[in-house]
Parts: structure tokens; C-alpha cells; sequence
């Protein structure tokens, strides 16, 4: 495998509500304690910042097709669809392209986590051409973390495309979202949070298995809207059950067939897993 200086995975003790790297901006906010000012770390760059538990920028990477032996800190899976390190759309000089076809995936999945109290924030920029506007209801996965205990696969990063209904017009919108066990497959999709093609997106995510809960900030701000609980979400009373968080994937996931867009393009770029809020740069 090809070794880069920009990407971690470190196995951390530190507690989740330890003095990690915090966050930049205090939408939403965390305590003081976790902003990354108050630690020292908001002049640092991204990978460089405390509490990490994964972190790539793809700024040490060579440009071309990417594979297992591209990065010592993850792995790619893509079926109808590829990935690759491209500077067509990038925050730096370098990114990871994602290109499907129809319901294709493109994947960079990250193992061995271990975050102190099954807990975590993560943060990814990304930069997608076109959501999907047909199927309704087509549905699509962008961050997803899996483990060991009943199945469910959470979804921070997500969403879907709804028709019109009455005043509310048609659109792809964000929306956290699970599947397996207990609580199966569901988005919780908000009309108050489009998702917005053909700009880079700053996108954050909490995992909080204390409560079962995921907090939801975009471009800064936090979205209370999106945010799921332990016994709210989905549409369903039903309790959500947090994995022993071991893996996570950032890519594009979409899962109907025949969909229109028939082919997707999604540039990820600063992709991190800490211990506290990170903020946007």
C-alpha cells in the first residue's frame, strides 16, 4: 500500500467530551471546553487537529483511479461505479470523485474504530452535480457507520426525493435515516433542508449513543429539524438502537433503479471522525 502523511486512523481513550478537536464554528454549539479555539486548534489544519479518529484531505495522494492500495487508512467498494483522486472540483488541490451509474455505489469505507462511548462528530465537504429527481421517493446515502449488536446501520448523511404535495413543491432533501434491525429502513426528510447541487456543501454530523440521538449542522448552521432521537425519527415510535461503532463509509449510495439523473458525480474532500465538533474551515 502507497502510505500518505494526511490520513489517520487513530484508536483514541479519550473521553467524547474530552478537550478534542472542537469546533470552528459554535452553531449548535458544544460546550466551550470542545470548541477547537479554546484548545488551540482552530489554526490548525484539518488532519493536524487533536481527537481524531480518521482524517483525509487526499492532498498527499496521487491524481488517478483509486483503490485498496491507494491509502493505508481506507479501502474503496463500488459496484456500477468507480472512484478516483481528481482535481476537477477540490478544496485544495486534490479530492475523491465518486462517479455511478443508475443505483450504483462508489465507497471509501474506514475500519477499526473505536470511539469512546459509541459516540462521535464527523464532518465531510462535498460537492454533488445533480440529486436525483425521479424515482419519487429515490433515495440516496452519502456517510453510513455500521458495527457489531442488532444490524442497524445509521445514516447521518442522507436523503430523498419527494414529489409535490399541495404547496410544497418537489425536491431532493437531506434526511438522517437507518436500516436493519429494530427500527428497519426509513429517511426522515425535512422540506427545510434541500439539497443543494453544483456547490461545495460543508456537512456535520453527532452520534450520540448516550441518548440514541444524531445532531445535524450544514455549511455551520445547525438544522434541529433533522436531528433524531432515540424514540423520534422516521415516522415510527419504534426505539433506535446505536451499532458498536466499528466502520463507517463516505461516498454515494443511491438505491432505486432507473433513476434520473441515470448517472451521478460527487467530489468528497476533508472528510474527519473526532471525538468533538470540528466545525467548518
Amino acid at each position: 500500500m502507497v502510505a500518505k502523511l494526511t490520513a489517520c486512523v487513530l484508536l483514541i481513550a479519550a473521553a467524547c467530551d474530552g478537550g478534542g478537536g472542537g469546533a470552528v464554528d459554535a452553531a449548535g454549539g458544544d460546550d466551550a471546553s470542545h470548541d477547537a479555539a479554546s484548545t488551540g486548534d482552530a489554526a490548525l489544519a484539518l488532519c493536524d487537529r487533536s481527537g481524531l479518529l480518521f482524517c483525509e484531505d487526499f492532498e498527499a495522494l496521487p491524481i488517478g483511479a483509486a483503490s485498496n492500495a491507494t491509502s493505508e487508512a481506507w479501502d474503496v467498494e463500488a459496484a456500477n461505479g468507480q472512484l478516483a483522486v481528481d482535481a476537477t472540483h477540490a478544496r485544495g488541490q486534490r479530492a475523491l470523485k465518486v462517479s455511478t451509474s443508475g443505483n450504483g455505489r462508489g465507497r471509501l469505507t474506514v475500519s477499526g474504530l473505536s470511539p469512546s462511548n459509541n459516540s462521535l462528530h464527523g464532518v465531510a465537504h462535498a460537492w454533488v452535480t445533480a440529486f436525483p429527481t425521479a424515482p419519487d421517493y429515490a433515495h440516496y446515502t452519502m456517510v453510513e457507520f455500521a458495527g457489531t449488536g442488532d444490524g442497524t446501520l445509521l445514516r447521518p448523511i442522507g436523503g430523498q426525493y419527494a414529489p409535490a404535495q399541495g404547496a410544497n413543491p418537489a425536491g431532493s432533501f437531506w434526511g438522517v435515516g437507518s436500516d436493519g434491525g429494530p427500527t428497519g429502513d426509513w429517511t426522515n426528510w425535512r422540506r427545510t433542508a434541500p439539497s443543494v447541487s453544483g456547490q461545495w456543501l460543508c456537512l456535520e454530523w453527532r452520534l450520540n449513543a448516550l441518548d440514541a440521538s444524531v445532531d445535524i449542522w450544514i455549511d455551520g448552521v445547525a438544522k434541529p429539524e433533522l436531528g433524531v432521537t432515540r424514540t423520534m425519527h422516521g415516522g415510527t415510535q419504534v426505539d433506535l438502537v446505536f451499532p458498536a461503532i466499528d466502520r463507517a463509509w463516505f461516498g454515494w449510495w443511491l438505491y432505486q433503479a432507473s433513476p434520473t439523473p441515470s448517472t451521478f458525480e460527487v467530489w468528497l474532500d476533508d472528510l474527519a471522525l473526532a471525538s468533538a465538533r470540528l466545525g467548518c474551515e
